[in-house]
């Protein structure tokens, strides 16, 4: 499956203004994410573990 396939969806985080847009297409063994602003640039992958570490961490600092 190539990225243009995936099922993307925007980040409940991102507004509906058509400023910043983070979207996330979730896989059995992979999580891409990507900058909807600029489809030229590839996604970031990740493994799940990756992702759900990332979810859970304390970001304030």
């Amino acid at each position: 499956m190539t990225v243009t396939n995936l099922c993307w969806f925007k980040s409940s985080y991102s507004g509906n203004q058509g400023g910043d847009c983070l979207e996330v297409a979730i896989c059995h063994h992979t999580i891409h994410i990507r900058d909807s602003k600029d489809l030229t640039v590839p996604p970031l992958a990740l493994s799940p573990s990756a992702w759900t570490a990332f979810l859970g961490h304390d970001w304030r600092p």
